[in-house]
């Protein structure tokens, strides 16, 4: 099992003139521990679920990760997940693509249906109906693949999304990998079978995990996929783990591992997500033994 980081907490230590320097710092010390992910939020206020207000500091994501990809030179950069709702689709694509260029092959499309209603609203962003968001995703989805296909720059006609041409030049170093972010049986999980390279799911127990795959496993079974080709990953957050609870952490993730869950994402509590990570970075070594 690989380990990867995200980081969705921007009130850091010293205040707002420290954060690009202790960003810069976290990304060293994830490459330093061997961990294989880095990602932030695709968010404008800050969410609940992190404990702090909606007024708590928070960065545009795409802007972040191209700074990270000026700071690290192997980790898989991606946000976790891009709203389907806050960019059109042409755009994102070709968002990304900059994003793999500029980091030499090491970017990912994480994505989901989006669900912040607030900050929709805050921020004048449309938000339709759920039914619709996920009708948009797919389409996103779709356009995405077209526009990293060089041999097909034609149009797109959807019911949400109309491109007169799907160019994007130049084209992406590595196809990034798409991880649809979600757990929802009947549409999230149909979508990963269907165009996802990869799920992201919460490691609420193992076997929730284990009926989500097992969901998943009959998707890619209904739409001709091989479910071993889709990388399984959690975002293990019940509880958050700290450097000191770091071996129970570890040894919470061996029911997983055995499930096939291949790579384990975490997030700080802490207001030096550097320090954090380079607490949890014994960590590393020892996931990487289980399977």
């Amino acid at each position: 099992m690989e380990l990867g980081f995200h980081l969705p907490i921007f009130d850091i230590d010293g205040g707002t003139t420290a954060i690009a320097g202790e960003l810069a710092r976290a990304g060293a010390a994830a490459e330093e521990a061997g961990a294989t992910w880095l990602s932030f939020m695709d968010h404008y206020f800050q969410i609940e679920p992190t404990g702090l207000p909606a007024e708590s500091n928070m960065l545009e994501g795409y802007t972040t990760l191209g700074f990270l990809a000026a700071h690290t030179s192997r980790i898989e950069l991606g946000l976790l997940v891009t709203g389907v709702t806050y960019r059109h689709p042409g755009l994102l694509a070709k968002i990304v693509t900059t994003l793999d260029v500029l980091s030499g092959g090491r970017a990912a499309l994480g994505i989901g249906a989006a669900w912040f209603e607030r900050e929709h609203r805050g921020m004048g962003v449309p938000f339709p109906p759920v039914a619709e968001r996920f009708e948009r995703l797919e389409e996103t989805l779709r356009i995405c693949g077209q526009m990293w296909d060089p041999a097909d720059n034609g149009p797109f006609e959807g019911k949400h999304y109309q491109l007169a041409e799907t160019l994007c030049s130049p084209q992406p170093i590595s196809r990034p990998r798409v991880l649809i972010g979600g757990s929802g049986e009947r549409k999230t999980l149909r979508l990963v079978a269907q165009y996802g390279d990869a799920c992201n799911l919460f490691a609420s127990s193992p076997a929730d995990v284990e009926h989500k795959l097992d969901v998943l496993r009959r998707h890619c079974d209904d739409v001709g996929r091989d479910y071993a080709e889709i990388r399984k990953t959690v975002l293990a957050n019940n509880p958050r783990p700290t450097p000191e609870t770091r071996d129970d952490f570890v040894r919470s993730m061996a029911d997983y591992a055995k499930l096939g869950i291949q790579q384990a994402i975490i997030t700080p509590t802490t207001g030096s997500p550097a320090a954090w990570i380079e607490g949890m970075a014994p960590a590393v070594p020892q996931l990487a033994g289980m399977s």
